[in-house]
């Protein structure tokens, strides 16, 4: 095998195994909604770190650094384990909410000795209690292709954002042709059980907000994941 095919033949490899493993399980939830979810998250819970925070790294990496760099109130929405709560500044005021509440069990327990972290709740991140324009950040890290209705996600996070406040995205997103597209395709039906959407392309996103996409970014590894940083108007457009 060339260096240049190595990882597509990986990628076919992984791919083929998922869909052997995910044939032989019950198919007893026909889509990706909130109990899907739910149970998905319940069982990553134990063992989430230990799959996850490789390959999620530099992803987490670049959007809390860049959180670093401003101020004020910050709503990380789908919070999962609080993997990236010790991260942020200290002064930072951080609220964290997620639907599953084994991973936040977890984070609740990460979080002890974080005095700038306010809250961890259970909440459905499109259908947040919170008021509008509360945050000053909001942060959705690998969260938008785990959820039943993203753009809802997309209009939520906007709505809970200051004026002039940021809105951050990491995620994958899906790709245009080649093997990667015809694998996440391939996945897509097994949505339900994986846990996420593979299918996504970022129109998805794009489309769906008034906010201005001030910065894209591809992330390791293989430019699997890009960092979205958009910014809410300051103003509300004006009604025709």
């Amino acid at each position: 095998m060339n260096r240049s095919d190595t990882f597509p033949e990986r990628l076919r490899f992984i791919a083929n195994r998922i869909r052997s493993r995910l044939k032989s399980l019950p198919q007893d939830v026909a889509r990706l909604d909130e109990t899907a979810v739910r149970t998905a998250y319940a069982r990553w819970a134990p063992y989430y770190d230990l799959v996850f925070r490789a390959p999620f790294y530099k992803g987490r990496q670049e959007a809390v650094k860049h959180i670093n760099t401003l101020s004020g109130h910050i709503l990380e929405a789908g919070v999962g384990t609080g993997i990236s709560l010790p991260k942020y500044r200290s002064d930072l005021e951080i609220t964290g909410i997620d639907l599953s509440e084994e991973m936040l069990e977890r984070a609740r327990l990460r979080a002890r000795d974080l005095p700038n972290v306010r809250e961890l709740t259970t909440m459905d991140a499109g259908n947040l209690s919170f008021p509008d324009d509360h945050f000053d950040v909001a942060v959705a890290m690998y969260v938008i292709t785990v959820v039943p209705d993203p753009a809802r996600v997309m209009r939520e996070l906007e709505r809970v954002t200051k004026p002039g406040g940021t809105v951050i995205l990491v995620n994958h997103f899906s790709a245009d042709g080649g093997l990667r597209a015809h694998a996440e395709r391939a996945l897509e039906r097994f949505a339900d059980r994986l846990g996420w959407n593979t299918d996504f392309p970022k129109s998805r996103i794009l489309t769906r907000t008034s906010m201005r996409l001030e910065k894209e970014t591809t992330l390791a590894p293989f430019g699997l994941f890009t960092l979205m940083t958009f910014r809410k108007p300051e103003h509300p457009a004006s009604a025709e």
